[in-house]
């Protein structure tokens, strides 16, 4: 089925600023709750909200095989395990309604009033409710960066790591929406030159810049999902800062860490960038050094993509009383 929401050439009728991070082209999918206290499943386009909830009601994905309460839930959970088929029409559905060209909720009023809202009259949730959590060492890298702080530029990057992918689970219980106030997480540290460890308030909370795959719960307990498609399992993708407190991390690390140290906070966007919308950033993956084993080596070299993020950290000024 081909991808017609990402037309390059597709216009709103929406107003979008130039350079904005959800063009008609983007509609990610996450959770919301109005100023009247209702929850529901939107998109964005722009600065402006859509209730699909509302959307799906007024008939406007009619002749697609929806229940009538998919869109009427707090989390995505029940969209996500229909499939990539009805994520394609689901997307596609929303652009044509959306396209500047198409009159039929641009010309209506009442269905508007219902459907669209303005970004600052909405409060965004955790899109999902989150089963796992694994957290994975991405790049050589991040790998090697990681290493170097917890084990020295001799041993940075382990043997393993070239040979298979290499993470660990995090706590789901603690994954909460960015923008989450996050207290600052108690536990032991080994001070310099210090004998005995010491417990305390983290003196070394550190942020992270990273993405976090959202997929679905379809596979069976026990069944292992070919590499070439794993693809079809993947939902889409979020920005993720797995908060961490490196000085309680450094101290646990051996011989089963991490633990306290990184299991305190970790936030995600409200919003899921479907991995439809990405394809045109999709772009051929790092070249491996070594050779994996049979079962990780994927036909196509292209699942990587070109994705540009950046961080501003902002911390409050301290103020002197004399």
């Amino acid at each position: 089925m081909q991808i017609t929401a990402n037309n390059p050439t597709r216009k709103s009728w929406l107003s979008v600023k130039e350079g904005c991070d959800f063009p008609i082209q983007n509609i990610p999918f996450g959770v919301f709750i109005t100023k009247d206290d209702i929850i529901t499943i939107g998109t964005r386009i722009g600065e402006f909200v859509i209730d699909l909830g509302a959307f799906h009601q007024l008939g406007y994905f009619n002749g697609i095989p929806l229940t009538d309460d998919m869109f009427m839930q707090d989390s995505l959970n029940d969209f996500i395990s229909d499939g990539r088929k009805t994520w394609r029409l689901v997307r596609n559905r929303i652009a044509d309604v959306f396209d500047a060209e198409n009159p039929s909720l641009r010309d209506n009023t009442k269905h508007r009033e219902v459907i669209i809202f303005d970004l600052a009259e909405v409060e965004m949730l955790l899109p999902i409710n989150v089963g796992d959590y694994t957290d994975f060492y991405s790049s050589k890298e991040h790998a090697t960066n990681v290493g170097v702080m917890f084990r020295g530029k001799e041993n940075a990057l382990m043997p393993n790591w070239l040979h298979m992918p290499v993470g660990y689970h995090g706590r789901a219980s603690s994954i909460i929406v960015s923008g989450t106030s996050i207290r600052r997480p108690y536990g032991q540290t080994m001070p310099i030159n210090a004998t005995e460890p010491v417990f305390g308030p983290s003196k070394r909370v550190d942020m992270e810049l990273e993405t976090a795959f959202i997929t679905t719960d379809v596979n069976n307990l026990g069944e292992p999902i070919p590499v070439d498609e794993a693809s079809e399992y993947i939902f889409g993708m979020v920005l993720f800062n797995d908060w961490s407190a490196r000085d309680i991390q450094k101290w646990e690390y051996v011989p089963l860490g991490p633990f306290l140290g990184k299991n305190f906070a970790s936030t995600m966007s409200p919003w899921i960038v479907t991995m439809d919308a990405l394809e045109p950033f999709r772009c051929e993956s790092p070249k491996q050094e070594l050779k994996p084993l049979p079962y990780l080596q994927p036909k196509k070299q292209n699942y990587s993509f070109d994705i540009k993020l950046q961080a501003f950290l902002e911390t409050k000024k301290e103020t002197s009383i004399f």
